[in-house]
């Protein structure tokens, strides 16, 4: 052979051998993000072992990945976290200033506004969401003009194609519920339509001949059955991964359980020897069974970033009280519950578990925030956020790499509570700019444990007092005006990262934005001229 091909063929040889090598590094990471519907750090055995409830796939994920235990929702309720989420900006921002939105609401989130969805879509990746959307959508409707939100009872032709769904928010492809299991419409929606034969249910009393009881009276698709979503939802998923593997992919599984109606199917009830919470919570982590098997079938789980965290903590529905009782402390060590800015109403579950990049059972303790998806997503494929893209979002990439995130000891982390009251972490520092945990639901307790030197704001430090039993604001006057000033300018900015000053969404002078009266006086802008026109979008 001659001498020049032979050494061509060498040569090629060693090139075809380095590039398969390294082609695996070189692919984009699947991504699945499954979100939990009001599910608390004490409902999972992994990190709570006294618990009562086992959660075996769920510890899975700790055991093989990565588990943060300083991760907090932007809001202690469900539109607001989900918005963050997939927006990398917080809720306060839009017109939604308290509360979450129904069944009928409206959409959150425009057309021009990017999403984590429709990122990844650009960079290439099938999108797909399964579940519970609860951002609004474009219904027909003949609601009046001063309604606040629209009503079942104001939608007049349920069959027909429904806009601004999840497909306008970046997805391919969406299955799932437009809110939570007890509002309507009580059907499935695939894509922009509703499925099935619906009726319209007017009483409470028909809701309960449905086997609905507790749910909104309202459209009601004939056999749609409560205790079969979420085995629908896990089979929906593990189906489009089978079928959508051959290239990178984003799931978006956001869970309807374990929110209340709580009502696990047969297999589950009893299984927890807790109550029906416990049981629904089993479901739960049987969904993230389903999808960590199918992962494991396609052989693509090294590559696969698979997050699993909640929308907030537990809610009052769940019988915290009676749990309580039996041993079983649904915040674990924390104080509050859903709808709270104390640290059980926001300091939630979040793991990652991604083999190719994250040592097996590891522990952060690196504060991040829910709003950090688009950030960690640009970050992973090397591109850059525009100025008006992800506005409160930090990327937690160094984590998973075992390293700092860089300035994030400087970071000033916002919480919301149901009732639009505030609260921020900064470092060791907490302030909660009232003194009942921003919610009527700040009753209920799992532990009783007075506050020393109760006062109107309450500063806690986190490390040395993360279950906030001693207010150290009448210590630290300095320290609260502060943490005042910086929440004053990231409400002003538009933004709390760095970047191009952005304007806060427009909304009606009816709606109220709590606690701007007292940050106000740190604005440069004192008038706050934020209110506007209730913009066609919303």
């Amino acid at each position: 052979m001659d001498i020049k091909i032979l050494y061509i063929l060498t040569f090629l040889l060693f090139v075809s051998k380095n590039v398969v090598g390294q082609h695996p590094k070189e692919q984009k990471p699947n991504i699945i993000y499954i979100l939990a519907d009001d599910m608390g750090l004490g409902d999972v055995s992994g990190i709570n072992p006294e618990g009562k409830i086992k959660t075996p796939h769920i510890d899975r994920m700790i055991h093989e990945g990565m588990n943060f235990m300083d991760a907090h929702t932007s809001s202690s309720v469900c539109s607001p976290t989900r918005y963050g989420i997939m927006t990398g900006r917080y809720a306060w921002r839009t017109i939604l200033k308290e509360g979450v939105l129904g069944g009928h609401s409206k959409p959150l989130i425009p057309k021009d506004r990017t999403t984590v969805a429709s990122f990844l879509k650009k960079q290439g990746y099938n999108t797909v969401c399964v579940g519970k959307w609860h951002l609004g959508m474009d219904w027909t409707n003949n609601a009046p003009e001063k309604s606040k939100r629209i009503t079942a009872k104001y939608v007049t032709n349920p069959y027909q194609t429904v806009n601004n769904t999840a497909l306008d928010a970046g997805f391919d492809y969406y299955f799932g519920i437009s809110g939570s299991l007890n509002m309507d419409p009580h059907a499935y929606m695939e894509n922009r339509n509703l499925i099935g034969t619906l009726s319209f249910v007017k009483d409470k009393s028909e809701m309960n001949r449905r086997s609905l009881e507790d749910g909104r009276a309202g459209w009601v698709s004939e056999g749609f059955t409560r205790t079969k979503v979420l085995t629908d939802l896990a089979h929906k998923t593990s189906e489009w991964i089978t079928k959508n593997h051959q290239k990178p992919f984003f799931v978006y599984l956001p869970l309807t359980s374990p929110h209340s109606p709580i009502v696990p199917r047969e297999e589950f009830q009893g299984k927890s020897g807790l109550n029906p919470h416990g049981d629904f919570v089993m479901e739960t982590d049987w969904v993230v069974g389903e999808v960590l098997k199918t992962l494991d079938k396609l052989k693509i789980s090294d590559n696969t970033i698979i997050i699993f965290t909640t929308d907030n903590g537990t809610s009052p529905k769940a019988k915290i009280e009676e749990m309580k009782q039996k041993g079983h402390y649904t915040s674990w060590k924390y104080r509050g519950c859903k709808g709270t800015t104390w640290e059980g109403g926001h300091r939630v579950p979040f793991i990652v578990r991604w083999p190719q990049k994250i040592k097996p059972n590891t522990e952060c303790h690196q504060t991040i925030c829910t709003t950090d998806l688009l950030a960690t997503c640009a970050e992973i494929l090397n591109k850059k956020l525009l100025g008006n893209q992800g506005e409160d979002s930090v990327s937690f990439l160094p984590a998973l790499e075992a390293k700092e995130i860089p300035n994030n000891a400087e970071r000033l982390i916002v919480h919301h509570s149901d009732k639009g009251v505030y609260a921020v972490r900064k470092g060791k520092w907490k302030l909660l700019l009232d003194n009942k945990g921003g919610s009527n639901r700040g009753k209920v307790e799992q532990i009783t444990r007075p506050i020393t030197n109760m006062s109107d704001l309450l500063l806690f430090d986190m490390e040395t007092d993360e279950t906030e039993t001693t207010n150290l604001s009448l210590q630290y006057p300095e320290i609260v005006e502060d943490l005042k000033k910086e929440l004053a300018i990231i409400i002003e900015n538009g933004r709390s990262t760095k970047g191009e000053v952005q304007k806060n969404d427009p909304y009606p002078s009816a709606i109220k934005w709590h606690q701007i009266d007292l940050l106000r006086p740190y604005m440069k802008d004192k008038q706050l001229p934020f209110e506007g026109t209730y913009g066609k979008r919303l």
